[in-house]
């Protein structure tokens, strides 16, 4: 058998004179995924007359024989019997327009310029995975085939024989070309090694056809054995066949029809199931999910025990495991699936273990070298050696005399995790064929897995991203309550541009913001990230909220003009019990109010998103009492696709009226309430704060004059008022940087009196303001320097402090901790 390019045979003749004894050419046409011929071997030139170059990309049927089949009755050739044998599968046009997915086989009758029409035989071998080859299509001469190459004693009644029982396939065991074909094969397939090739030949000599599955770059053979006699069976049958030709009787029948009947079954069989499992795993990227399908699509189907173990970074979701694996690699189990009786495995070998494997065990030389290892019959030897890394449990009886087959689940080359397969002891042991089958699944399995992992990867970062980027903010502030939620969206990387945000201001008072970039994925995370810091920037600068957005729409042009966002923007005045607000473009928030429980949208309005420019901001103010809550959330909570946005606001408005033990109870509610009404896309970012106000009587103002001897009554006042709200621990500390500030502020003020406030809340705030607009630093002090020790002794003994510039000058404040009651 010649692949065509040992020597150039008069096109359309196999054979010759100057044709080597034994040797057929054999044309080899690859034709892709779109019909077209990708591939034209010499031998292809040679059996159909047309040179490569006006082969290459022209489509298969107008260069194959895909009609003019031979008529039963046709008396030219000596094989009547034979021409009735089209029907060995369907077609080679149907195979070309790629309605089989198992090989098929066929004569036909072709016209060659120059020459007599010519009888054909083919073969159509699919080629399925990644690549684009879809079909190998190999055709000989017939003519060549019944020829004599080798001289008249050659027409042996058994190669007629093998000839009928195998139809389409003149091949047997002492085929004299199969040394030289595994040699010349790698250049009929490209990418395929020696080693590769001699197995192949072997394979297409044992069972009569080979199915080359295409994985990525490599070519791996696979030959169908389930259900198809071996070699043995074989022989009986072909020596039942010769016994009856020799007597003058014609071969029975069922002789035939069983080897057509086996061959094609056994091929459909294994593809279907390859096809099979490839349908079951991978229906989703979650990497628990894909475990267990993989573990279940090969049982118990191909192996009654599957065991699937992987690397420590697969299963936490992590980067690309580096290296070869070792003897210090632990091995998770993640999953373990039989038919023995439930419960039996469960304590020996339960699922989520952790353990490495020795050198000298072939799971070791599984996972090391990236290939399949089999072991026909686990002897009582092994099973002791195996049974040993199980510390006080003995594993013997469940694996002892069973058939074990070890396959690498493996992507991009790296060893992700590994597969045990086992049979029961009656069941018929795995075998080579086994192997290949196992390494394609495993091929498959590790492609899903890995799919799966750098999914959850991806997840993972762009969640730890989304975490970096939001705020934990506390639930307590001064004057309020915060809860707060975020919701990636269900979009791949579930990065989104939602955020929210609580900022203290001078003044115990409190920003809260709530916003939303146009669009998904990291660019939108970025910008986002850059909002947000630009918001906390300016508010610590207590900018009134329309003077905010503003400046916030500035800073958007000067970004670029990509991206757009929404912005609603609070400062919430727990002493005077109001709200201040400013929007763009986003939905307004909804109020809670205490005395009657009823939720409304507060009016204001609506202005521009951030990022059109040019387009003013106006502010309103909104009284609310002790008690009020504000809700804050994002269009992705109320927005639902085909439904007016005013739907989900009247359910945002009554869920958030529902009485709820906690504020994070509350939450959930609206969540809820919000989620029943159709699938989410986008993600949520939803601020809710409960306005509990600061009573008059917890907070004490005094004005002061611009004199050095107001320093002592302030200290006085101070020690006063803490000893009259029951802080008399605190007045040490208190007077003492209370004093400080006051020092600052009557040195530096030009015109206006000195404010002094103590407000208490959660924590004891002392706020000292004047009409100086330059903000005190903090820098150390010289021996002989006569000031900057104040600043220092504030930021030594208070718990928090800062300064912020105001419309009349700057505040100045610090906060001490409450002792514990």
């Amino acid at each position: 058998m010649d692949h065509g390019s040992e020597r150039d045979t008069p096109p359309g003749r196999g054979a010759g004179p100057g044709a080597a004894p034994g040797r057929v050419p054999l044309a080899v046409v690859v034709v892709d995924h779109d019909g077209l011929v990708s591939h034209w071997s010499r031998g292809a030139r040679l059996l159909f007359a047309l040179p490569k170059e006006e082969a290459i990309g022209r489509p298969a049927p107008d260069l194959l024989p895909v009609s003019g089949a031979l008529a039963e009755d046709d008396d030219t050739t000596p094989y009547g019997s034979w021409t009735a044998r089209d029907d060995l599968g369907p077609g080679l046009e149907a195979s070309l327009d790629g309605r089989l997915s198992y090989p098929a086989a066929g004569r036909a009758r072709l016209t060659v310029p120059g020459n007599d029409r010519i009888d054909v035989l083919w073969w159509a071998y699919p080629l399925v995975g990644p690549g684009r080859e879809r079909l190998l299509v190999l055709a000989a001469d017939a003519d060549a085939l019944r020829q004599d190459p080798g001289g008249a004693d050659a027409h042996r009644p058994g190669e007629r024989a093998v000839e009928r029982i195998v139809p389409g396939f003149a091949l047997h065991t002492d085929f004299p070309g199969a040394e030289e074909l595994a040699r010349r094969l790698p250049e009929i397939l490209p990418s395929m090694s020696v080693g590769e090739s001699a197995r192949i030949v072997a394979q297409v000599l044992e069972l009569g056809y080979p199915v080359l599955e295409f994985s990525r770059n490599d070519r791996v053979p696979v030959t169908p054995d389930w259900g198809v006699p071996r070699r043995a069976e074989r022989r009986a049958r072909r020596e039942r066949a010769e016994r009856a030709l020799a007597a003058g009787e014609p071969v029975p029948q069922e002789l035939l029809d069983e080897a057509e009947d086996l061959e094609y079954a056994a091929v459909r069989e294994r593809l279907e199931f390859l096809n099979e499992v490839s349908g079951r795993i991978g229906t989703s990227l979650d990497l628990s999910r894909t475990i267990v399908e993989v573990s279940r699509a090969v049982v118990p189907r191909f192996t009654d025990v599957a065991g699937t173990y992987l690397r420590e970074q697969v299963v936490a979701g992590e980067g690309f495991p580096e290296g070869v694996p070792d003897t210090t690699t632990m091995w998770h189990r993640v999953a373990v699936e039989h038919t023995d009786e439930p419960g039996r495995w469960d304590d020996v070998v339960p699922v989520g273990e952790a353990m490495p494997f020795p050198a000298h065990t072939p799971f070791f030389q599984c996972m090391t070298t990236g290939e399949p290892v089999l072991v026909p019959r686990i002897s009582e030897e092994m099973g002791h050696a195996i049974a040993s890394q199980f510390e006080k449990r003995d594993i013997r009886p469940l694996i002892t005399g069973r058939s074990m087959l070890l396959v690498p689940l493996k992507a991009r080359n790296v060893v992700l995790g590994f597969m045990i397969l086992l049979r029961h002891p009656e069941r018929p042991v795995f075998n080579d064929m086994d192997r290949v089958t196992g390494a394609e699944l495993a091929a498959r399995a590790g492609l899903v897995l890995d799919n799966a992992r750098m999914y959850t990867y991806q997840e993972n970062v762009a969640e730890t991203l989304q975490d970096s980027m939001l705020p934990h903010i506390p639930a307590r502030m001064a004057g309020a309550d915060i809860a707060t939620r975020y919701l990636p969206g269900t979009l791949l990387g579930r990065v989104g541009g939602d955020w929210f945000d609580a900022v203290k201001l001078p003044g115990a008072r409190t920003a809260l913001v709530v916003g939303d970039v146009m669009g998904h994925g990291l660019n939108s995370a970025a910008m986002m990230g850059q909002l947000r810091t630009a918001v906390q920037t300016m508010a610590a600068l207590d900018l009134p909220p329309a003077q905010l957005l503003r400046n916030l729409d500035d800073l958007a042009q000067r970004l670029g003009d990509t991206y757009l966002a929404t912005c609603l923007y609070a400062v919430y005045d727990p002493i005077a019990s109001e709200l201040h607000l400013a929007n763009a473009g986003h939905i307004p928030p909804v109020l809670v109010r205490a005395e009657d429980g009823a939720g409304e949208l507060i009016d204001l309005p609506t202005g521009a998103p951030i990022g059109v420019g040019g387009v003013p901001f106006e502010a309103v103010r909104v009284r609310v009492a002790p008690g009020d809550r504000l809700v804050m959330c994002t269009d992705g909570l109320v927005e639902v696709r085909g439904e007016d946005i005013g739907v989900g606001l009247a359910t945002l408005c009554e869920s958030a009226a529902h009485p709820a033990a906690s504020m994070d109870d509350a939450c959930d509610t609206i969540i809820r309430a919000l989620g029943r009404r159709g699938a989410r896309k986008d993600d949520v970012a939803l601020l809710m704060a409960r306005l509990n106000g600061i009573e008059p009587d917890a907070v004490a103002e005094w004005r002061l004059a611009r004199e050095p001897a107001e320093v002592r009554r302030a200290r006085a006042a101070v020690r006063e008022q803490l000893h009259d709200w029951g802080l008399a621990k605190l007045a040490g500390p208190a007077e003492l940087l209370a004093g400080e500030l006051v020092t600052n502020a009557v040195r530096h003020a030009h015109a206006r009196p000195v404010g002094l406030r103590l407000v208490r809340g959660d924590t004891l705030l002392c706020e000292v303001d004047d009409d100086d607009h330059e903000l005190p630093t903090l820098r150390s002090a010289g021996p002989e320097d006569e000031a900057g020790r104040g600043l220092r002794v504030v930021s030594t003994l208070a718990r928090e402090w800062g300064a912020s510039r105001t419309k009349a000058g700057k505040t100045v404040w610090f906060e001490l901790t409450l002792p514990r009651r």
